[in-house]
């Protein structure tokens, strides 16, 4: 019963107040994808101690699907109040994407934040208290990122990238399931979500200087954060070396043959991009190779 209702919101909601396209692109889907897909390989391929579980009970495990369903529920409410603050960046930077203001009005962006946080943070406290915590201070760092922590230099790149290992650990945590392996992959999306955060403030530089913003790229330049990035992906590499000695052959293969030539390549790209366009391309590649980090989930064991 609870569920019609909720289907009868919204499909006034999106009728009357903001086309469900619109919507799709508020919440950012294809990154909320990303995290189902994570969160779900981790469950299948990296718990040790759910191995023998058929993969018909895997898929249909109700406590996986509330994690999964509390995790996304948060990442769009961060989504959203990150666009909230932005309107004015963002009709510099990205004009052609604003919706709040355009689409939507901002008293219901307000109003969709607190909904999906709500009920992001009862699902997740229902299920374990210790995700519950968990999941209550990633929806606060979310919203002091988008308030204060992403004008201010790294600090905000850093929240960011500690939220995208935060989705892959918290399986971990409340599945009590500790081991390297995982760890290892909270590292790698923990660093190239850095090394992004840091090439989309290098985009961006035009509407955040405009509104007093203070990212790396406008405090030290762009040459200079380059080099930053060039100590993180450094950083990177050694962790992927750090691997051989934890996984088996194939996913050593794997790592030589397809990860460490696309660092490469990203690094030679970023070498010699100067221009909006480059750095939008850059960003991209690196949620490829995050897509195909996830993958190697499924050869490690």
């Amino acid at each position: 019963m609870g569920l019609f209702f909720m289907d009868l919101f919204f499909m006034r909601f999106f009728k009357k107040f903001i086309p469900f396209s619109a919507f799709l692109r508020l919440i950012r889907w294809n990154n909320l994808m990303i995290i189902l897909f994570t969160q779900q390989m981790i469950h299948f391929f990296l718990l040790e101690n759910n191995f023998n579980i058929s993969f018909e009970k895997k898929i249909f495990e109700t406590q996986m699907l509330i994690i999964n369903i509390s995790t996304i529920f948060v990442a769009i409410a961060g989504y959203i109040i990150n666009d909230y603050y932005d309107v004015k960046i963002d009709m510099i930077n990205r004009p052609d994407t604003v919706i709040i203001g355009k689409e939507l009005h901002r008293r219901w962006a307000i109003f969709l934040n607190v909904f999906f946080n709500f009920f992001g943070l009862l699902f997740a406290f229902l299920l374990d208290f210790k995700v519950g915590i968990i999941t209550l201070c990633c929806a606060v760092l979310l919203w002091w990122y988008s308030n204060y922590l992403k004008r201010k230099p790294l600090l905000g790149n850093v929240a960011i990238a500690l939220l995208t290992a935060m989705t892959v650990l918290l399986v971990m945590i409340f599945y009590k399931n500790y081991n390297e392996k995982i760890v290892v992959f909270a590292i790698f999306a923990f660093f190239i979500t850095l090394v992004r955060e840091i090439i989309k403030d290098m985009e961006d530089v035009k509407g955040d200087n405009v509104f007093g913003c203070k990212t790396l790229p406008i405090l030290w330049g762009i040459r200079r954060s380059k080099n930053v990035v060039y100590v993180f992906l450094t950083t990177f590499l050694i962790v992927l070396g750090a691997t051989f000695f934890t996984f088996k052959s194939i996913f050593v293969l794997y790592v030589l043959l397809i990860i460490v030539p696309l660092m490469l390549f990203f690094t030679y790209r970023l070498r010699i991009a100067d221009r909006k366009k480059d750095f939008y391309f850059l960003s991209q590649f690196c949620k490829i190779v995050m897509i195909l980090g996830v993958i190697s989930m499924g050869i490690v064991n």
